[in-house]
């Protein structure tokens, strides 16, 4: 379909030609530094301080070693977003470490970073959060037990819905929704830190004196503080998201490292004073035997207020959602844009400049996640191997420094942080090959799977013309179904990449 009519603000076309458009259909830059900043706080922070921060204090072993993890935790996870942050300005395009590793190392390396967050990562990740959102928001409704399962699952599915559709809408909506969430959670964790200061002013403060601080809730495990770190990395999860959109940034040589460095101090500060606000009120056997922590934090001192929190947790999660949402649609969007996904993908609506395809693939994928009960394991599984990508990744930015050192870098960190940050990383990917080397491996499996997809979908240069016209028209049906053009202007029979996914 022709990319004629476009309102969206764009890149300028020259007028040699007066029957030519003014302008072209193109990704906005509307992501100013407050939105940067709610898209990294926003997806960090979702459910897990609220709900579960227990594991990482059950594999410390102690409340002093448990604050202590998740200092350090935040330390190491500002290095690697300062790594990030060079990456992110020195190849400026969407799709945050799948274009870094794609562009260092190659083709299937990029595709299987690809391959394991399409197939599992954000669709689970997705999943869990909107049900985490239904749980609590319906808890209130049934005080007395668990709400009905097959409720759970229609909210989730509302709540994936009215959020796609609010960012296949706009833009701007999708980023102030993130902003007023990103600040109710945020008001919410002040309110925990607030409550935590006011109980240690009443000397509330038992599990916080050195000598019970550090007094060992079971023997010290070498093993076992290796799982707690790597709990409580997971919890910063989200720290990276805000690469996967750098194309619709304002500036994003300024913003995005300014973003990243406002964001991850922030938050491993919330998550240590809030975890310092939870022993005030509570034993460290209480919340290692609490489901719902900041439940059950708000029962024991708002009183008939207490329904605060898990409201709280709702709209955190919500909120998680919308972020999720908006950025694994970029991931997405750049996957196809390089030809690793069917092209489809690729393009965004003529006049509202959001990749529409991109959004709505993302959310099939979610929905259908909701129909499994495998949902946990899937993410047990793969979680390892995320992680190994982050490593991955930064161990390309010191690949990129030792083949292009003339590169123009906007930032140029010392290479000592990404050396320290593999350290770290390589300490953590042992001891889980030591403690779940089963689920490591059949998370490996699952993305060698992507390798024999790859040689198909897109090594295999010369397919069947018959294909090639099949893919082209349904293609075409897409274009006309969603009003959607390459942000390029591109040509519409989408078979000009001989590249292209099937």
């Amino acid at each position: 379909m022709s990319s004629g009519g476009a309102r969206c603000r764009a890149a300028s076309v020259p007028d040699t030609d007066t029957d030519e458009r003014e302008t072209a259909v193109t990704l906005k830059k509307e992501i100013g530094l407050l939105s940067a900043c709610g898209i990294i706080v926003g997806n960090i922070i979702g459910s897990g301080i609220f709900v579960s921060p227990k594991g990482v204090l059950e594999n410390s072993s102690s409340v002093g070693l448990a604050l202590i993890v998740w200092t350090l935790t935040g330390v190491i996870t500002a290095i690697s977003a300062l790594c990030y942050a060079e990456l992110g300005v020195t190849i400026p395009k969407s799709g945050g470490d799948y274009s870094y590793v794609k562009d260092i190392f190659g083709g299937l390396a990029g595709f299987l970073r690809l391959w394991i967050a399409v197939l599992v990562i954000y669709p689970t990740n997705q999943a869990v959060i909107a049900l985490t959102f239904a749980n609590y928001a319906l808890q209130p409704l049934f005080p007395s037990c668990f709400p009905p399962e097959r409720a759970l699952g229609l909210l989730a599915a509302v709540c994936l819905l009215l959020l796609t559709w609010i960012n296949c809408f706009s833009v701007r909506w999708a980023t102030r929704v993130q902003d007023v969430f990103t600040t109710g959670k945020l008001l919410a964790l002040c309110l925990i830190i607030i409550m935590g200061i006011v109980q240690i002013c009443k000397g509330n403060f038992y599990w916080l004196e050195p000598e019970h601080a550090f007094h060992p809730l079971q023997p010290y495990d070498v093993g076992r503080i290796a799982l707690g770190f790597l709990q409580g990395s997971f919890a910063y999860a989200g720290w990276n998201f805000l690469n996967y959109v750098t194309e619709e940034l304002i500036d994003p040589y300024r913003n995005l490292p300014r973003a990243i460095f406002i964001s991850v101090p922030l938050v491993t500060f919330i998550y240590v004073f809030a975890n310092i606000a939870y022993v005030t009120a509570m034993s460290p056997q209480e919340l290692i035997a609490s489901n719902a922590v900041a439940v059950t934090f708000g029962e024991k001192l708002l009183g008939v207020m207490s329904w605060i929190m898990p409201i709280s947790v709702a709209l955190s999660t919500f909120g998680g959602v919308n972020g999720s949402l908006f950025t694994s649609s970029r991931l997405f969007f750049a996957g196809a844009r390089e030809g690793h996904l069917p092209r489809l993908l690729a393009m965004i609506h003529v006049n509202r400049c959001t990749p529409i395809p991109a959004l709505i693939f993302t959310c099939i994928s979610t929905l259908l996640m909701l129909c499994t009960s495998d949902i946990y394991t899937l993410i047990n599984y793969v979680g390892f191997i995320n992680y190994l990508f982050y490593g991955v990744t930064v161990a390309g930015q010191i690949v990129l420094r030792i083949k292009e050192p003339d590169m123009h870098r906007p930032i140029k960190v010392s290479l000592a942080w990404p050396v320290i940050f593999l350290i770290f990383w390589a300490f953590l990917l042992i001891f889980s090959l030591y403690s779940e080397p089963v689920v490591c491996c059949i998370g490996l499996a699952i993305m060698l799977s992507g390798v024999p997809v790859y040689l198909f979908g897109i090594y295999w240069e010369n397919k069947p013309e018959s294909f090639n016209s099949f893919v082209a028209k349904l293609t075409h049906l897409g274009q006309k179904l969603f009003m959607v053009v390459y942000p390029d202007g591109g040509s519409e029979d989408g078979n000009e990449d001989e590249d292209e996914a099937g």
